[in-house]
């Protein structure tokens, strides 16, 4: 049960005075918690923090007061005047002076009493706001703030600004957050106190109060005292229900998995070259685990190219002869037929039984796999989400790799752990992921890293070309497809939209029909399974030599020959997508190139970016350079895929308390598994502050 401790803060945010129903909906907007299908709670609103602040402590006085600043200024109210009568396009103007000058302040459609309610004539008033100057004339457009001399206290100095949405005003969101704030109840410290001091911490309910209310600029900053408190609350809430989690799958121990080493031999024999010294590092690695009565998870990272699948494969061989079955799961179909198309050839030469279960596998053929996987004649299956669904049941599944893991939630995980006694796990990614984000996606699990490329894999050369020189670019593909080359063609949309005049695949598609005329293909999102597979083929095959693409070719299509990849309007493309794209070349004996093409003006970090790809081909180094441009959000794919949408942490700027967040986590769980201590009671608040109410749930189901 939740502590009744809690209460005030998980109550619906309705429940604050001036928060009905439609404000709600506008607040539900900027909440920078993943709210899934319930509604926002009061909670939800401390973490909704100021993305820059207004200093109003600026008080030049009138004349001094520079244009477009903005300034606080004590005035004496000289005299009101309202438009004439009838008249609504002139505005109400307050006229008012101080010792160096001066001012109107002017406001349309304005309510007559309500100024001369708020601005009598001979009193001192405090108003503030940007000032203007018309012909030499000090002037301040509606001040943001007006309050009688005697009530000047109630002027915030320094005002943050918090992230809005059309319709929600500042002042609405200031008072709810405030209103949520002050529910805060007190609570036990959860954080250790010799950390604490040495990071100089607030409480966190101080903390809380200093970037809500800031007394200067710097408080309300990420890399101040205050926000980093409350960064590293939310990472050591992350990392020690990482924790809890892995603690409760290690207890659903796996069983060892041993075998004689034959099949591993035949197949390492059936392979057409010799494995890297990082792949032979992997499966060591991996077979290590395998083998431990543990439960194996194990994050495999490695560039596009660098030969993953075929340490898998060796992986799933040796859980199929300690006796089991093997899944890969990859999240589309294009990739998963693709990874068939690898392993199965060396499959059947060690014995091994493959088949491939996806959603377009209908009737018979359909039938056949799942009794095959239910009676364990099928040793390896590969296939997308198809193989969640309630029907498919295998007979023994021990090993799950899973492909891409950024396109899949921890829950999808859990599902496939669900099908078999609790598998050894191996996840995959061809997307370099930064160190610090391992350790916030994936805190659960060890990693192997692929470094080198496999042998024979060409260099790629990467050049960047406005879009003016197109017609140049076109002529150079036209004797490349004369020489017998493949060239890909990637564009960012389907069909042109009406708010961003961009070449869509289809309409680049019909520009340059005429000039390849059948040798050109196309191949999209919007298109079925059956034409998808069909422009492949013809690809691969060499019937049709210019593929125009979407990025539905990004993740593993696997054409040998392609020598020639051209992504238009590059600019577009977040880093890590780029470098995806790029590793699509460069898999035959033949040297190969990446075309950027762009449109001018570029912006400072869409030209970081582009020579960062002119610069290296190191998947890890271009990760890291892709954090620091976009921030951790993008890097995985979407908030919603189970992806560490932090409310309060930045990467970017508090990637140095992750790692004291991970070790904290683990030391707590040594000590105190069950949470039990007085510590441990604290930190079960915390993991319901921050929305971790699976971790506390999973300590009951123990």
């Amino acid at each position: 049960m939740r502590p009744s401790l809690l209460d005030p803060l998980f109550s619906p945010i309705t429940a604050l005075a001036g928060v009905g129903s439609k404000v709600a909906a506008l607040i539900e907007r900027v909440v920078p918690a993943d709210l899934g299908d319930r509604d926002a709670r009061v909670g939800d609103l401390l973490f909704v923090l100021p993305n820059t602040v207004i200093d109003r402590r600026n008080r030049p006085g009138i004349a001094y007061a520079a244009e477009g600043a903005i300034v606080t200024l004590d005035v004496r109210i000289d005299r009101h005047q309202p438009p004439p009568r009838g008249n609504k396009s002139v505005p109400y103007r307050v006229y008012a002076h101080d010792d160096t000058g001066e001012i109107a302040l002017t406001f349309f459609h304005a309510h007559a009493s309500y100024l001369e309610k708020a601005m009598p004539e001979g009193e001192q008033v405090v108003v503030s706001g940007r000032m203007e100057w018309f012909n030499g004339r000090p002037n301040m457009v509606h001040p943001d703030h007006i309050a009688l001399a005697s009530e000047a206290g109630s002027l915030p100095l320094v005002e943050p600004v918090y992230p809005l949405t059309a319709g929600l005003s500042t002042k609405v969101l200031r008072r709810a957050i405030g209103q949520a704030v002050g529910r805060v109840p007190t609570m036990p410290e959860w954080q250790d106190g010799a950390f604490m001091r040495r990071h100089t911490f607030p409480a966190f309910t101080a903390a809380l109060d200093r970037v809500h209310n800031p007394e200067s600029p710097l408080d309300a900053l990420p890399d101040s005292v205050a926000w980093r408190r409350l960064a590293y609350d939310e990472f050591l809430a992350g990392q020690v229900s990482l924790a809890l989690v892995r603690a409760r799958v290690r207890k659903l121990s796996g069983q060892p998995l041993t075998g004689s080493g034959a099949i591993l031999e035949q197949l390492r024999s059936a392979l057409p070259y010799s494995l890297t010294g990082s792949q032979e590092t992997a499966l060591a690695e991996i077979l290590s685990d395998l083998a431990a009565p543990e439960r194996m998870l194990r994050l495999l990272q490695g560039d596009v190219g660098s030969g993953k699948t075929v340490v898998a494969l060796l992986a799933m061989a040796h859980a199929v002869e300690a006796g089991g079955q093997a899944a890969l799961m990859a999240p589309t179909e294009i990739l998963a037929r693709q990874h068939l198309a690898t392993i199965q050839p060396l499959a059947e030469k060690a014995g091994l039984r493959t088949a491939i279960l996806t959603g377009r596998e209908k009737g018979r053929e359909r039938t056949e796999t799942l009794a095959g996987l239910a009676d364990g004649t099928i040793d390896i299956v590969v296939g997308t989400h198809a193989l969640f669904q309630e029907a498919v049941a295998f007979k023994n599944l021990v090993f799950a790799v899973i492909d891409e893991q950024h396109r899949f939630g921890v829950h999808q995980r859990l599902a496939i752990t669900a099908k078999g006694d609790a598998p050894d796990m191996l996840v995959m990614t061809a997307t370099p992921i930064p160190r610090t984000l391992v350790l916030t996606a994936f805190g659960d699990m060890d990693v192997s890293k692929l470094t080198e490329k496999p042998a024979g894999r060409q260099p790629i050369r990467t050049v960047t070309l406005p879009l003016e020189r197109l017609d140049e670019l076109v002529g150079r593909i036209r004797d490349a497809v004369a020489e017998g080359q493949k060239i890909y063609w990637i564009c960012p949309l389907v069909e042109e939209s009406e708010e961003i005049k961009l070449m869509s695949a289809e309409d680049r598609f019909a520009s340059l029909k005429p000039v390849f005329g059948e040798r050109i293909g196309l191949v999209h999102g919007r298109m079925k399974g059956a034409e998808k597979d069909e422009a492949m083929r013809a690809f691969k095959e060499g019937e049709t030599r210019v593929l125009i693409a979407t990025t539905v070719i990004e993740v593993g299509v696997d054409v040998p020959d392609a020598t020639i990849m051209v992504i238009e309007h590059a600019e577009r493309f977040g880093l890590a997508q780029l470098h995806q794209l790029r590793g699509r070349v460069g898999r035959g004996s033949k040297p190969s190139s990446c075309v950027l093409l762009y449109k001018d003006p570029l912006g400072e970090t869409a030209k970081r970016r582009l020579s960062v790809m002119r610069e290296t081909e190191d998947g890890f180094v271009i990760a890291e350079e892709d954090l620091k441009l976009r921030g951790e959000g993008e890097l995985l794919g979407t908030r919603q895929s189970g992806t560490p949408g932090f409310q309060v942490a930045r990467i970017e700027a508090h990637a140095d308390l992750l790692e004291a967040a991970r070790d904290d986590a683990r030391l707590i769980l040594t000590r105190d598994p069950e949470l039990q201590g007085e510590r441990g009671q604290a930190l079960r608040l915390l993991l319901y502050l921050f929305g971790r109410d699976e971790a506390v749930r999973l300590l009951r189901a123990g």
